[in-house]
């Protein structure tokens, strides 16, 4: 069966923005609610299990419908972020979730405050739910009291998820005019970006100006809104909440030790310079005295190879399939179910995503498809997340979900399956050492810059404090990027502006890292499948199936990893010291 390039039905959530369905979900979930509430009278320390279960399950059936509601409202503005009526369903989606979350709130309140002899008895028979139930547990010292967390729901609505809302739509307006070949063309961002990593040096630098020219012309307002999110984050966390630093509120929602994250940065930082010693061997190769920070994703040779939508869809299914039939027959039901929207169209939200909705149905995915072998790599990166999901969707809602630092495994080790597979079919030279250069590239992009944003977002939120100008971070962050490429590579001056075009440190402070952990992880976990072959992936599926089930150090210490070990961190740099090599022989 061949697969077309085709926009995702959302049939399987909603018909329509005006359907039936959709306003009885809302008022059915108004019910569920209303009879949820009754349950505040039977929260007593002696409850019976029974009793507490019988909560726990109507819970996760408010948070399943919740889903639905929400999972709707988001892909379909994701699909057209001009589309009115999908803006007007979201904002009126975000603030009856406020008021439900408000309402459901007294339930967890309770469990964070009740005594830990009544707590271990009530989650020694709670199977599936108990790692969630442990892990609310966790928040117990940053929690405050009810009247004062039903403020901060609604101040979210009107406040920071208000704000992220007019970033996404400022910016995905953006159109960005690129003379090619005589031809001036209107591009958005994801079109715009193809052109950093083709051959031609000027349209690589002109590509990388015109984005900085038009993200720095609202430089200072977007400046001016991340400042405003930065302050919200320290408020809520620091002043309210009483964490121990910005970073250290991420840390504790991804359940990550924050000494593992310090000795995670603290690697990536020691390794700058074998990603200076790549580009240096890039430089050689392109025939330049040094690169330019507008050449580091240049192609090395000159192979303009696409790849039809078909041809890629079905690499991908392949490469799967050859690792484990269970992950191929997985990820095809992403495209059997039409859950994957393909196109490129204006209007659209750039980049890539996977979104699990619930465990009951097929994730659906997003990639803007335009035929290079990146594209090809992006694809099998969403349907790891996809098949991550679907290999943990006999959890519960609340325990699917691996937590942020695992949830790149999947993806990434997808991404590694396929460059595996094009390596060991493609005879032409150059588009070997293409893919060869890819790899690296790619850990560059994922491991490095992503350490150095977070390392940007730690200094950012300590300078706003301080009253730090949008100037003085924009100084700040140029800094960062000559720490960070040293003299391998030059930075021009519009690269001032690249971090306001970072969606993650607006939407999701401290996300970043996630990234690094996630593609180090994969190397190491790439290495003990190469070392060990079919006796390593029986481990590695049950990494998957774990979903979030279990802290991120219980599910890697069963497949015998120290997080902790700066050994293990250096030990993914270690696997791209060998392919560094190889290049500089």
């Amino acid at each position: 069966m061949t697969f077309q390039q085709s926009p995702w039905s959302l049939q399987d959530l909603f018909p329509g923005f005006d359907s039936p369905e959709l306003e009885s979900a809302f008022q059915s979930l108004e019910t569920q609610v209303a009879a949820f509430e009754q349950f505040r009278a039977e929260l007593k320390p002696d409850i019976s299990t029974d009793a507490f279960l019988h909560i726990v399950r109507e819970s996760e059936a408010i948070t399943r419908a919740a889903y639905r509601l929400y999972g709707f409202a988001g892909l379909s503005f994701a699909a057209d972020t001009q589309n009115q009526a999908a803006q007007t369903l979201m904002g009126r989606v975000q603030q009856f979730f406020a008021e439900l979350q408000n309402r459901t709130l007294f339930f967890s309140l309770w469990w964070k405050n009740l005594d830990d002899a009544n707590a271990a008895r009530l989650m020694a028979d709670s199977g599936d739910y108990r790692y969630y139930l442990e892990e609310m547990r966790h928040y117990k010292p940053h929690t405050l009291s009810e009247t004062e967390e039903k403020i901060i729901n609604l101040k979210n609505v009107t406040g920071t998820g208000a704000l992220t809302n007019l970033y996404d739509s400022i910016t995905n307006r953006y159109t960005f005019k690129l003379e090619v070949e005589g031809e001036t063309k209107e591009l958005t961002r994801g079109e715009l970006m193809s052109y950093v990593r083709q051959a031609n040096p000027d349209l690589r630098a002109r590509a990388y100006q015109e984005l900085y020219r038009v993200y720095g012309n609202d430089g200072p307002i977007l400046g001016q809104m991340y400042q405003t999110i930065v302050r919200d984050w320290r408020n809520e966390n620091l002043t309210l909440r009483k964490y121990a630093s910005p970073l250290a509120a991420r840390n504790l929602a991804n359940d990550i030790p924050d000494d593992v994250v310090e000795t995670l940065l603290d690697v990536a930082q020691k390794n700058a310079p074998l990603f200076q010693r790549f580009f240096r061997v890039k430089a050689r190769l392109l025939g330049m005295e040094r690169l330019r920070r507008y050449d580091i994703y240049a192609p090395v040779s000159q192979s303009d190879k696409t790849y039809p939508f078909e041809t890629a869809a079905e690499m991908v299914l392949e490469s799967f399939h050859h690792f484990s039939p269970q992950l191929g027959q997985l990820a095809r039901r992403v495209f059997e179910q039409n859950h994957l929207d393909s196109e490129v169209r204006k209007g659209k939200r750039g980049g890539a995503f996977c979104w699990t909705v619930e465990p009951a149905l097929t994730p659906w995915v997003l990639v803007n498809y335009q035929g290079r072998a990146d594209d090809v790599a992006t694809l099998a990166h969403e349907l790891g997340h996809a098949v991550h999901s679907m290999m943990a969707e006999h959890h519960s809602a609340f325990t699917q979900h691996s937590s942020l630092p695992l949830a790149e495994t999947a993806s990434t080790f997808g991404e590694m399956m396929l460059i595996d597979r094009l390596l060991a079919e493609e005879n032409d030279p150059a588009v070997r050492r293409d893919l060869l250069f890819r790899q690296i590239d790619d850990s560059y992009a994922t491991i490095l810059r992503q350490s150095f944003f977070a390392l940007f977002e730690k200094q950012a939120h300590e300078m706003v404090v301080k009253n730090a100008s949008v100037d003085d971070l924009a100084a700040a962050y140029m800094q960062n990027l000559k720490t960070q490429f040293g003299d391998a590579v030059d930075v021009s001056e519009e690269f001032r502006w690249e971090w306001v075009s970072i969606p993650h440190i607006y939407h999701t402070p401290f996300y970043v890292y996630a990234y690094a952990f996630g593609q180090l992880l994969v190397l190491s976990l790439y290495r003990q499948f190469k070392l060990e072959g079919e006796a390593f992936k029986p481990r590695y599926l049950e990494i998957l199936a774990a979903g979030g089930s279990a802290s991120p150090e219980a599910i890697l210490t069963r497949a015998g990893i120290d997080m902790h070990s700066p050994a293990f961190w250096q030990g993914g740099f270690d696997v791209i010291a060998g392919l560094v090599e190889q290049l500089e022989q």
